[in-house]
């Protein structure tokens, strides 16, 4: 079975070979069921022959177009905690990708920590989950989690994060490269928010805009970055991300684009000596747990960094007699704030009122 990474090496082009070619002809063929079952059934809903569920009260989706990370939880923390500081009563509702024996998913506990005043419900029925909101009166507003693909739900306002550092996912669908869906369905957002826009140049955001623009000319364009803040162990404790710079450190993930952590952690100017990746979600299981413990025990090292999605897993101060910390960020709209919070300000009287209006 490939790895996360070795299925990105395959379907980027990057490995070479008669073997790699080969396995990209086989997703390629498989690309073409996938499209005609995402096209058709997004058909139905752009037709109306399916309906989206209206539901009382103000409904945000905030989703990618892309399967990996796209910094999509700082993104829904940040709108939930814009509103929560404008008396908007919020809840989360997800999927719960990832989720065992109907506990909470890597996603909800990040989540609970950065917001602890906010619900989060995990339902893989998200209409039967955002109705409960509603009846039992745990907000006015609900943020989807991971849901421009759900569209059974119908929403007030479509956020769609893509990635800086590959947002068209190689220019093909799943299997053979990274899109959920194909690029056209942008047409549906409101807003496009380019997420980690600090990892490429000036003219490469441009160019992704325009090409953005080609689809969707009425979204509002948002760019973030991500601020490294702090780091932090299970047990609560916080250290000045300086206090190891020119330490030799070990860095590891489990989420969707380790890429992206790389980047973040490159910027903090820390001296990473190895990086070890684990699939999406993984769940640090026993075993990888032990493979975690080999592999720094074989370093030359006395910190161990991930990010707050894998420390919540692994929920231990340490490995290996050795300091496990997370890497706190924070997010940072550096372009098109004052649009994006005029979108949003819209919605807060109604909310307040309560009225889907």
């Amino acid at each position: 079975m490939l790895s996360g990474v070795q299925f990105r090496q395959i379907v980027s082009g990057e490995r070479k070979g008669a073997l790699a070619a080969m396995a990209r002809g086989i997703l390629g063929l498989l690309e073409y069921p996938y499209r005609w079952t995402v096209e058709w059934r997004n058909a139905r809903f752009d037709d109306r022959r399916a309906k989206s569920v209206e539901v009382n009260w103000q409904v945000i989706s905030v989703g990618n177009l892309t399967v990996g990370g796209t910094g999509k939880t700082p993104f829904v923390a940040w709108v939930a905690a814009w509103l929560r500081k404008r008396g908007v009563k919020v809840a989360i509702v997800s999927r719960g990708y990832g989720s065992r024996h109907g506990e909470p998913n890597d996603e909800a506990r990040e989540l609970a920590t950065r917001l602890p005043d906010v619900p989060h419900l995990q339902n893989a029925n998200r209409v039967a989950a955002t109705k409960q909101v509603f009846e039992k009166g745990l907000g006015h507003l609900v943020i989807l989690d991971d849901a421009f693909q759900h569209r059974r739900i119908a929403r007030k306002l479509d956020i769609v994060l893509l990635d800086a550092l590959e947002p068209f996912g190689y220019g093909h669908l799943l299997p053979r490269g990274l899109l959920r869906e194909p690029v056209q369905g942008l047409a549906r957002a409101q807003v496009v928010a380019l997420s980690r826009s600090d990892a490429v140049s000036e003219a490469r955001r441009e160019e992704i805009r325009r090409e953005v623009e080609r689809y969707a000319p009425q979204a509002i364009w948002v760019e973030v970055v991500h601020r490294p803040q702090q780091l932090t162990s299970a047990a609560k404790k916080v250290m000045a991300i300086d206090d190891l710079k020119g330490q030799p450190i070990a860095a590891f993930c489990g989420i969707g684009n380790p890429a992206g952590f790389r980047h973040t952690l490159a910027s903090c100017g820390l001296n990473i000596v190895s990086f070890l990746e684990f699939p999406d979600h993984c769940a640090y299981a026993e075993p990888d747990l032990d493979r975690l413990r080999a592999w720094l025990k074989s370093l030359p090292v006395h910190y161990a960094i991930c990010t707050r999605k894998d420390l919540v897993k692994i929920d231990r101060p340490g490995l290996a007699d050795m300091p496990v910390l997370a890497l706190d960020i924070c997010l940072e709209v550096t372009q098109g704030r004052k649009e994006l919070e005029k979108v949003l300000e819209g919605m807060v009287g109604k909310s307040i009122l309560g009225t889907n209006a």
